[in-house]
């Protein structure tokens, strides 16, 4: 797998952002959607990564520095071609070891609440990475349909 800082302009990753937020939207009501758009990925505040192998998109993920000892994790999907091979577990792992280089010393996300089963495979990565429950952070407001998570680095 090689990860690549992209810069949002191929029509692979394009529309793989574009299904993200469309599954999203699916599942969730539009006030309680908080993927980014390309535009919102785009923010100097963001590093988002595309992840390869040879010339085929496997996934995608992004980290948003919240303040310089917290970042929040965005945008992570895999391509519905990847599933359940690792690649998203590869992407957090990344994501991870990049919050600590930066010296963060909190790591936190928002997902789709506890009562959507279509999350609980994002919620048990974070499970398994030890990712624990926790209110609401940064501009966040309680959301029946959010579940916010936080690892300490």
């Amino acid at each position: 797998m090689e990860f690549r800082v992209d810069d949002l302009t191929g029509a692979k990753v394009i529309a793989l952002i574009q299904e993200h937020l469309h599954g999203m939207a699916e599942h969730t009501p539009p006030e309680s959607v908080h993927a980014l758009n390309l535009d919102g990925l785009k923010h100097p505040d963001v590093t988002f990564w595309s992840v390869w192998e040879q010339d085929e998109l496997l996934g995608i993920g992004a980290l948003k520095e919240l303040d310089p000892t917290h970042g929040e994790i965005k945008s992570m999907r895999t391509s519905a071609a990847h599933l359940r091979k690792g690649v998203g577990k590869a992407i957090l792992e990344h994501i991870i070891a990049v919050a600590k280089e930066r010296g963060y010393t909190r790591l936190s996300l928002e997902t789709g609440s506890r009562s959507m089963p279509s999350f609980d495979p994002a919620r048990k990565l974070y499970e398994q990475l030890d990712f624990h429950y926790c209110g609401p952070f940064a501009d966040y407001a309680e959301d029946p349909y959010s579940d916010f998570m936080t690892k300490e680095l």
